[in-house]
């Protein structure tokens, strides 16, 4: 996807998140914690900023892994998902990784809903 489709469906998973949460507009930060909470499969919680940490490093993990970087590993004894890296990540500027990723979420979610996110 050219940068442009990126931004006007992220601008749309963004809408359409916040309304089925009844919340702000969520960023980037918000999503990752979501898929991660998604991947985590327990449901809302409560969770501690290490967790809410641990869950975004989940879904970063997750959604590298369409790319082929990570694969996973398995659950820890608490149902905790762990992912080795498979191969190693190329250095992106920060618009670039922050566009990657973005691009990646909004397949995930177009996975989940079943549809495309369309302009």
């Amino acid at each position: 996807m050219k940068p442009s489709e990126i931004n006007a469906k992220w601008k749309l998973l963004q809408q359409r998140i916040a309304k089925e949460f009844d919340s702000d507009i969520p960023d980037l930060k918000v999503m990752l914690f979501l898929i991660g909470v998604q991947e985590l499969g327990k449901g809302p919680g409560k969770y501690s900023k290490r967790q809410k940490e641990e869950l975004m490093h989940i879904a970063t993990c997750r959604l590298m892994s369409e790319m082929g970087f990570y694969e996973l590993e398995g659950l820890d004894q608490d149902g905790w998902p762990h992912w080795k890296l498979v191969k190693p990540v190329p250095s992106f500027a920060m618009m670039e990784q922050e566009m990657l990723l973005k691009s990646l979420a909004i397949h995930y979610f177009q996975d989940i809903y079943g549809e495309e996110l369309d302009t």
